[in-house]
């Protein structure tokens, strides 16, 4: 690396052509130099390789020893700095055997994930998709490690450093057994405390939520029963006790479930922002900016 920072990387250009011309003036036109520029450039490369590299011969020039094993190797280096300056292949999803890895809790597997497997099946029949279920701390450890490609998750626990894009606003509804005996009447905010409630915790065993807090701010409180990792267990729990539950709208779209009722909630609870986070050694790969267009077309049509 020393080597290189004392040596202007053009003159190993020069030196491949006049290696190969065995000729200034056939060089400088191959090079688009003048003949005077290419001479000056080759004094210079005798210099730093402290060797003629071509000495005068009827009709040209003829390699020193030295230069003549200088000539493949140049070539191969040449071709090789080539391909690091070409710009970018094209990613071609119907050709592709890329394989992603991405992070999601389950009610991101649901809302997000479902329905972009059936259109990245048709588009890009050869990739495959790791799905790892992470906390939010993990899935973040994780994109900075390389382990995967993509999170999924609510914008406000993204960190700055790494890339975002908000995917829809999502909001939550109370979700509670049809027949329930204490929802006959419309929902009010006293009944809304009576009831007992399973809450979603993916990190495990939390017992409050956004509920809770704007519950408190008015002085009131619920009660939660059941503490739960997974989002698609809760609307089980839901349809088979009277338990109730807070959950994304997302959640329950397209569910065909005759068992449960979802229900606006009386009060105000502040919706979020769904996002997919990725690392900057992503950002402007091809095929990794074809899978987040593909994630953004799904969400919003």
């Amino acid at each position: 690396m020393d080597n290189l920072r004392r040596i202007d990387l053009n003159l190993l250009v020069t030196l491949e052509a006049l290696l190969t011309e065995r000729n200034v003036t056939r060089a400088a036109r191959r090079l688009h130099l003048s003949q005077p520029s290419v001479s000056v450039q080759l004094r210079k490369l005798r210099h730093i390789f402290a060797d003629p590299l071509l000495s005068p011969a009827p009709g040209g020039m003829f390699p020193t020893t030295r230069g003549q094993s200088l000539l493949q190797p140049l070539r191969t280096a040449l071709a090789d700095m080539g391909r690091v300056l070409e710009p970018r292949p094209r990613f071609d999803p119907s050709t592709a055997g890329t394989t992603w890895q991405i992070a999601a809790a389950d009610y991101a597997e649901y809302a997000i994930l479902l329905p972009l497997l059936a259109h990245v099946r048709e588009a890009a029949p050869g990739v495959r998709i790791a799905v790892r279920e992470a906390a939010h701390s993990r899935m973040i450890r994780q994109l900075e490690g390389g382990a995967i490609d993509l999170g999924l998750l609510a914008l406000e626990a993204a960190p700055e450093h790494l890339h975002s894009r908000v995917l829809f606003k999502e909001h939550y509804v109370l979700v509670a057994r049809k027949r329930h005996p204490a929802l006959k009447r419309k929902l009010t905010l006293d009944t809304l405390c009576q009831l007992e409630y399973v809450i979603v915790s993916p990190e495990g065993g939390g017992f409050r939520g956004i509920t809770d807090t704007i519950l408190e701010s008015r002085g009131r409180k619920r009660r939660v029963v059941l503490s739960v990792p997974h989002f698609l267990f809760v609307p089980e729990v839901v349809a088979r006790t009277d338990l109730v539950a807070m959950l994304p709208a997302r959640l329950l779209q397209d569910r065909a479930d005759n068992n449960i009722q979802i229900i606006a909630p009386p009060v105000s609870i502040p919706s979020y922002e769904m996002a997919m986070i990725w690392h900057e050694r992503s950002h402007l790969d091809p095929a990794h900016t074809w899978l987040r267009e593909q994630v953004c077309r799904t969400v919003t049509s």
